[in-house]
């Protein structure tokens, strides 16, 4: 979009050239800003795809924020960044934003070195408190006077970093401001007490009228009347705990503000610059809506909380093409249905994405054996590991990256004491335009090496299905990671198979070399090793291995010895992944002699945001990619 355009289109937005522009706003001003602001945001994401409603949510408190505080001399931290488009439109990145997650792009998420103004990098829920603690710690070392300021979701707050770093703010007494931004979800629907508890709404017009009646028949009481009422009011602040999550906030030792309507200029700018005035750690309670100004969000907020490309007119999801085939969640989905039909022992968890995670279906046909615990994936494997114990077959299902969160948990509580849960690792491999913060690229590094857990991958649909059963019929914890994105086209199993622990299956003879593929670079592999051979009439085998841990290690062996070459192809980080447990084996046997080992996987670095198709190209790790190797090894 030209200069121009942006000009006829979004005058008002166009004018603010940086963060301070927004001062010289009037009233009607900020209210033109806001509706441009939206429009861009639909307008960009129905292209791009992307976080629409938390954002659409959250305009009106951008724009207060940055009326009251400077972020090139205070710190403002997002947390996950959902909901940080406004303040990307709002901060100089107009003109790129419909760059927004696409390769070579701006991010979808805050990040240091996109923008003086993004203060920390951010993806994973509920760090803003402890980043911004930290900021404000900082601060007072190097005897600055900086604002500094969270602004953290009402999902975020169920997880328990959010409270740990709660109770050190208000050990330490630091000037801090957290912004409560309270709009009763996170992607889902929030569960458990504390959710219940943050929706208080004192604002509520019945809380008002009460107020009001009780003073004034108060003040008809003859001589007592006006004490009776100023005592009440300054019983205010102990009226307002009991009714508020005032209480919970104030027993961190914050001073609790709110809750105030968050789609108010007027208040949010009075209310944000007396907390700026206060000194200790401060709480500004919000209530806003998720997709604020764009029915079809407001109307379905779960769906637009994360959203492909889109309609603007209607919301309804463009189609590319007619795609009828399942993605590798709807088959994760269907088949544990399909299993817990017929062992009544089998429960799901997730972790606050029950449709993200393709559980929805069992919380729908076994609603007393599933559990949402909420954005709290440490407490979700514990959990497990508590059901396992007596004698129950949890499913943990969460994403990959998210999974990382649980790593000692993983270890200590299931795998030392070998107890029968498994986990489903959406989204292992490289996710796309949501970039570092969420591909699933080291599961397979940090779950290899732990004792007792068994860990799979499978090529297609009907091998997810198999190694899912495989996966509740074993005796100790297991692990299978899969790709985002639909599956290769294989007819589904009609009975799920158990399959043989510890051995893959060689697809195509070959004795010029070998490809062991895992996963989602089985086919890629598969169809590199028919192309090579119709161009040069070599013929190199393909051998998917499945298993990561156990390997299959005489069939490794086997072809190690009779092959030139072995190419291991993953998509993972190629540290301590699934070529260098090849690699480890093949040294520990003495089976290297003269042959030739090549790795292809992720390198050691942060893969950007970009499509799926994009990255792997970029990465080497797709169909071409794999072919030029083997033109090298040739």
């Amino acid at each position: 979009m030209t200069e121009q355009t942006l000009q006829e289109l979004f005058p008002t937005l166009a004018g603010i050239r940086q963060p301070g522009d927004i001062q010289r706003l009037d009233e009607k001003g900020l209210t033109r800003l806001g509706e441009e602001i939206r429009r861009m945001i639909i307008q960009t994401v129905s292209s791009t795809g992307g976080h629409l409603a938390p954002s659409l949510g959250v305009v009106e408190l951008t724009m207060a924020l940055l009326r009251v505080f400077n972020p090139a001399h205070d710190r403002i931290v997002w947390d996950v960044g959902h909901q940080a488009y406004a303040y990307k439109l709002l901060t100089g990145r107009l003109a790129r934003f419909h760059t927004l997650r696409q390769l070579g792009g701006i991010s979808g998420f805050p990040r240091l070195g996109e923008s003086p103004f993004d203060h920390f990098g951010v993806g994973h829920s509920s760090t803003s408190i402890s980043a911004a603690l930290g900021m404000a710690a900082a601060r007072d070392l190097g005897r600055r006077d900086n604002k500094v300021v969270a602004v953290i979701g009402d999902g975020s707050m169920t997880a328990g970093l959010a409270y740990e770093g709660l109770n050190q703010a208000g050990g330490l007494g630091k000037d801090l401001i957290v912004v409560l931004n309270d709009n009763e979800m996170s992607i889902s629907r929030n569960v458990g007490a504390l959710s219940s508890f943050l929706s208080r709404k004192l604002s509520m017009r019945w809380v008002q009228r009460f107020k009001k009646e009780a003073e004034a028949i108060m003040r008809q009481i003859p001589k007592i009347g006006d004490d009776l009422a100023d005592y009440a009011r300054r019983s205010e602040d102990s009226f307002k705990s009991f009714f508020t999550p005032g209480m919970l906030f104030e027993a961190f030792r914050f001073t609790y503000i709110g809750p105030i309507k968050g789609h108010d200029m007027r208040q949010l700018t009075s209310v944000l610059e007396q907390a700026k005035g206060l000194e200790g750690p401060i709480l500004v309670h919000v209530l806003t809506k998720k997709g604020k100004g764009y029915e079809p969000a407001e109307t379905n907020p779960t769906y637009f909380h994360g959203v492909g490309c889109f309609e603007p007119e209607t919301g309804v999801a463009r189609k590319f093409g007619v795609c009828s085939l399942p993605t590798y969640t709807d088959v994760f989905g269907t088949t544990l249905c399909d299993l817990a039909a017929r062992d009544d022992k089998i429960v799901a968890i997730t972790a606050a994405m029950p449709e993200g995670t393709g559980v929805a279906c069992f919380s729908e046909r076994y609603p007393d054996r599933f559990f949402d615990v909420g954005i709290c994936e440490q407490h979700a494997v514990t959990f497990a590991a508590g059901l396992a114990s007596q004698g129950v077959k949890p499913v943990v299902a969460i994403y990959s990256t998210f999974m990382q969160r649980s790593y000692d948990q993983i270890v200590h509580d299931v795998c030392l004491q070998n107890l029968n849960v498994t986990f489903c690792l959406d989204r292992g491999g490289l996710v796309g335009e949501d970039g570092a913060t969420h591909h699933g690229v080291f599961d397979l590094s940090y779950l290899r090496h732990i004792p007792n857990l068994m860990l799979m991958a499978p090529r297609n649909e009907p091998e997810l299905q198999h190694m899912l059963a495989t996966a509740l019929a074993y005796a100790g914890p297991v692990a299978v990671r899969y790709p985002r994105g639909v599956g290769e086209g294989a007819a589904l199993a009609e009975k799920q198979e158990i399959l043989p622990i510890g051995q893959g299956e060689l697809l195509r003879e070959g004795t010029d070399g070998v490809i062991v593929a895992l996963g989602s670079r089985v086919t890629p592999a598969l169809d590199a090793a028919r192309v090579f051979a119709e161009e040069t009439g070599k013929e190199v085998a393909v051998f998917n291995a499945r298993f990561v841990k156990p390997l299959p290690e005489e069939q490794l062996l086997e072809l190690a010895a009779s092959q030139p070459f072995m190419l291991t192809v993953e998509e993972n980080a190629l540290a301590g992944g699934f070529g260098s447990a090849v690699l480890e084996l093949l040294s520990d046997r003495g089976a290297l002699g003269s042959l030739r080992v090549k790795r292809l996987g992720v390198p050691d670095q942060f893969v950007e945001h970009g499509s799926q198709k994009e990255l792997r190209a970029r990465l080497g790790i797709n169909r071409d990619g794999i072919l030029e190797t083997l033109r090298g090894l040739i």
